[in-house]
């Protein structure tokens, strides 16, 4: 076993690096599940999870990553043989869809070139073509981390709104929520999903669905089986039944705690930090591909995602020696190209519990190998990215 000494980066996008501050909330003893102590706990929680997602909607708590998290909102909103619409930003609204397409659902899939966001026009196109409203929802993934594109929220409910549809709008923000800013009231989702190892800073295993009246008023006629998922049976006055049996009473401790965090840097505060991060990761790639061998996946400045960089690679450079010199010899975790882009990509994750120096070491670890590898590269991307953060 290689010994690696110092603190791991971890500068995958997700799991990302749990602040000390939420493991030492996790390690403490369990509480009583139906005692006074743990009851307002959980429900201080729900609510304030209302405030990272900007809404008033319920919010529901799963032990489950965010795959959970999807099926919850299928399962609670839809009917085999239903359609939903599925705009493609790489490889997660892929595997959505193929989630639904599981479940019985029709899933009439736009595809795309995984570089661009969505583009509303073709949304409002297909729903107006959809004169008998056979189309249910709208699954839309905010933030893709395969190609590490931001889509336009705003833009895709008002083509909902401009082709008259009553679909459900629904909108995956695990890559997203806290990292670039996020507004379910009023931007219009009727479903929200989310997870915990990401921008809430929390070890994986805890999803969630913010669902508005009108999704829980259609739930109530949805012939999907569900059982553990039903928003129907997750609330009541026996709190156990919340989390359809015993909840993860530790991981609600780290979630407690992460908000807390999220709440004294506020909001706006770690979604500008996400941005200034990003801008500063971009700047260096920029100079590494001035030579050639490099490119941003995103092509539109303003679709490139606050918490994850996708960089396109040279067919020469084999990205499996990049990954384990960077983990070997300098301790710093990098992520794969996934799908399409697997094998012609590497990924720098930078959301959650991540500052300055943690991208800044990252980037000259990066560069570093990328000479002892002999990658042809421009010099000076770390460089760049100071001078991107020293303007703030």
């Amino acid at each position: 076993m290689t010994f690696r000494a110092g603190w791991n980066f971890l500068m995958t996008p997700g799991p990302t690096n749990i602040p000390e501050r939420v493991l030492r909330a996790m390690a403490r003893p369990a509480l009583e599940y139906a005692g006074p102590d743990f009851l307002e706990l959980s429900v201080g929680v729900h609510e304030d999870l209302k405030e990272i997602f900007q809404t008033t909607a319920e919010v529901f708590i799963y032990a489950a990553n965010g795959h959970g998290a999807w099926e919850a909102a299928l399962s609670n909103t839809l009917s085999p043989g239903d359609t939903v619409l599925v705009p493609d930003t790489g490889q997660f609204s892929n595997s959505w869809s193929m989630m639904a397409e599981s479940l019985g659902i029709k899933s009439q899939y736009m595809a795309s070139d995984w570089r661009h966001g969505i583009d509303p026009e073709i949304v409002e196109q297909a729903l107006r073509d959809d004169k008998d409203h056979k189309i249910k929802a709208v699954l839309m993934v905010h933030t893709d981390t395969a190609t590490s594109i931001t889509s336009d929220v705003p833009a895709v409910r008002k083509a909902i709104d401009a082709a008259n549809h009553p679909a459900l709008f629904m909108v995956d923000t695990i890559a997203s929520l806290v990292t670039t800013p996020y507004r379910m009231d009023d931007w219009g989702v009727d479903v929200t999903i989310a997870a915990c190892q990401k921008g809430l800073m929390v070890a994986p295993g805890i999803s969630f669905t913010a669902a508005n009246d009108k999704a829980r008023e259609i739930g109530k006629s949805s012939t999907m089986p569900r059982n553990y998922w039903n928003w129907q049976t997750r609330r009541g006055a026996i709190h156990y039944s919340w989390y359809c049996g015993t909840g993860p009473v530790n991981s609600i401790f780290g979630i407690r705690e992460a908000m807390d965090m999220i709440f004294e840097e506020t909001l706006d505060g770690a979604q500008a930090r996400h941005q200034r991060l990003a801008v500063a990761v971009r700047a260096a790639v920029a100079v590494w591909g001035s030579a050639g061998g490099f490119e941003l996946n995103a092509k539109v400045e303003h679709q490139r995602a606050n918490g994850v960089t996708t960089i396109l690679i040279d067919e020469h450079i084999n990205v499996a020696d990049l990954h384990t010199l960077c983990r070997d010899r300098f301790n710093v975790s990098l992520g794969y190209g996934l799908g399409k882009l697997k094998g012609k990509s590497f990924r720098i994750g930078h959301m959650g519990h991540v500052n300055e120096p943690m991208v800044l070491g990252t980037l000259g670890s990066i560069e570093a190998a990328f000479t002892m590898l002999d990658i042809k590269h421009a010099k000076g991307g770390a460089q760049a990215a100071i001078e991107s953060l020293a303007r703030g």
